[in-house]
């Protein structure tokens, strides 16, 4: 019978004829398997999950010595679309800044960069970083002046030129009486005395000038006064190379066609911004003039005039220049004195403002209040018309209303404060005839800026006073 199974396929006849198992080559074959899958006897491994399986990692990268490159996992996408928009809300305040300091004119860094903040809505920080440190360093109580009383000293031509022989003096008016003194001050040598400085014009003085304490609690301070007849003595508004903003030819620097005639500079008021009021000048007007406003106002003619717009002044043909800065630090209620004490008539005597002791309604500013004491400005009228200049260290509002109501005015406006921002300087020719040796002197020595200030650009708008050419 045949057998139905192939040769060889392992049927279960014992007697099937087909080759051994222990022949070679099923050994050899054994010895493949096992060397392939390991030792029957030993545990199996599992096989791994698919979390576990992985590509086989390729070569590390190296550079050129050898060393290994650590790969660097991708950037998200969120931060490749943030970090643009970062940059450039970055870079906008960043070139802002740097076209702020690069802006030419007479400004050191720090003073720059407080214009920058203010203009940039930043000034409140400003604002309370100076209150805090006027507030820790506040004028000593007490204490006499570390130096004299003296004129300024101005420069002379050493070559003087022809002299010349007044025929008749030009009207002019009287000498100032001597300013009080505070109540129980004991004066120090010349405190309070006019002294003459500047030209005579016409054959008259022109400008005096005094010191004295700003009250009978800083005594160790002296501020300054300039008394100026507006019937010898032109002036000119003049714009800075910032304030108030626009465009305006020789802006910021006395024109030097006139540089033979300066006599005298002063700072004018706060940045526009702060002033609650406008600034006008030949027909171009920044800012809202202000009706109640302190005003400062020249005449065509030159005559000059300081009181409340809408009620001392009004626009006109004649008016040439009004700057304005807040309200009046000193008022009489309005009339005379009229411009340059022209028509002459008898003024009701000034008094401090109403709510100046309280800054009422921020009528007076709101960079650090009223009350902290500091470098401050202001500019008034005496009852015949002449104008007063006065400014120093060791002044509230109250106190500065003070000085000037000593000095004689009956209305007068707070203009600039803080050291860098206060300045009067006299000015005079070394050379005959040349413009360009005219150099500054200041009124008190220990004021911040140079004398030579506003005969280079100045970032603020300020005030020049000539002699008329009578």
């Amino acid at each position: 019978m045949t057998n139905p199974m192939p040769p060889g396929s392992g049927g279960d006849n014992p007697t099937d004829e087909g080759p051994s198992v222990d022949s070679p080559g099923n050994i050899d074959a054994l010895a493949a398997l096992l060397a392939e899958h390991g030792d029957p006897g030993s545990p199996i491994e599992p096989a791994p999950t698919s979390r576990e399986r992985h590509v086989e990692p390729t070569a590390a990268r190296t550079d050129r010595k050898g060393r290994r490159i650590t790969p660097v996992p991708p950037v998200p996408r969120w931060l490749r679309i943030a970090a643009p928009i970062v940059i450039i809300v970055l870079l906008v305040p960043v070139l802002s800044f740097g076209r702020a300091v690069a802006t030419p004119n007479n400004l050191s860094m720090s003073e720059r960069a407080a214009e920058w903040l203010r203009d940039n809505n930043l000034g409140f920080v400003l604002n309370r970083i100076e209150a805090w440190w006027l507030t820790m360093n506040q004028p000593k109580v007490g204490g006499e002046p570390d130096r004299a009383i003296e004129a300024p000293r101005l420069a002379t031509a050493a070559d003087a030129g022809p002299t010349t022989t007044v025929k008749s003096v030009a009207p002019h008016l009287p000498k100032p009486p001597n300013v009080k003194v505070p109540d129980g001050v004991l004066p120090v040598p010349n405190e309070g005395v006019w002294e003459p400085v500047g030209p005579v014009v016409g054959g008259a003085q022109s400008m005096y000038t005094t010191q004295v304490r700003p009250d009978s609690v800083r005594t160790s301070i002296l501020d300054g006064l300039t008394w100026m007849d507006t019937k010898l003595l032109d002036f000119q508004l003049i714009p800075g190379t910032e304030e108030p903003g626009g465009r305006w030819e020789g802006a910021g620097q006395v024109p030097m066609d006139r540089r033979l005639d300066l006599v005298a500079a002063f700072n004018s008021g706060f940045r526009l911004q702060d002033t609650r009021g406008g600034f006008y000048l030949n027909g171009q007007t920044r800012g809202t003039l202000r009706d109640g406003a302190a005003s400062f106002v020249i005449y065509a003619d030159g005559r000059v005039q300081v009181g409340m717009w809408g009620r001392d002044v009004q626009m006109g043909p004649d008016i040439v220049a009004v700057r304005q800065n807040l309200d009046l630090i000193i008022d009489n209620g309005g009339g005379a004195p009229f411009p340059s004490g022209t028509p002459a008539a008898g003024s009701r005597p000034g008094v401090p403002a109403p709510g100046l002791s309280d800054n009422a309604d921020g009528a007076w500013g709101s960079t650090f209040g009223n009350k902290i004491l500091a470098w401050r400005s202001a500019v008034g009228v005496t009852g015949d018309g002449a104008l007063v200049y006065g400014y120093g260290d060791g002044l509230g509002s109250m106190s500065l209303a003070g000085l000037m109501q000593r000095a004689g005015c009956v209305r007068a406006m707070q203009l600039d404060i803080n050291t860098v921002w206060t300045t009067f300087n006299f000015y005079a020719p070394s050379r005959f005839l040349d413009p360009t040796s005219v150099q500054g002197t200041k009124l008190l020595p220990e004021s911040f800026k140079s004398a030579n200030r506003y005969l280079t650009p100045d970032a603020r708008d300020f005030v020049a006073v000539y002699a008329r050419r009578l």
